[in-house]
């Protein structure tokens, strides 16, 4: 395996580090595991159309694009309410 280097600014690097001592991993291996970890732009689309194929199947509910975004608006606002507590 090779090495990159990565520039990012030292409180991140800091920060990144301590949490991987307190998960008792070094800042390299943290950073591995943390990047299979996390999903790609088109991961999350593949698996965002995938819930919706189950929940149709499952519901017979298919939300059309409009009815998508007045719900996600509805989560974003009461995400933000519960935030300003």
């Amino acid at each position: 395996m090779s090495d990159a280097n990565v520039r990012i600014p030292v409180e991140a690097r800091d920060r990144l580090a301590a949490i991987a001592a307190a998960e008792g991993m070094s800042l390299r291996a943290y950073l591995a595991q943390l990047s299979e970890t996390l999903l790609t732009p088109a991961e999350r689309a593949e698996r965002a159309e995938q819930a919706r194929a189950v929940l149709k199947e499952w519901t017979g509910y298919a939300p059309s694009p409009a009815e998508e975004r007045d719900l996600d608006s509805e989560l974003d606002r009461r995400l933000a309410r519960a935030a300003a507590r």
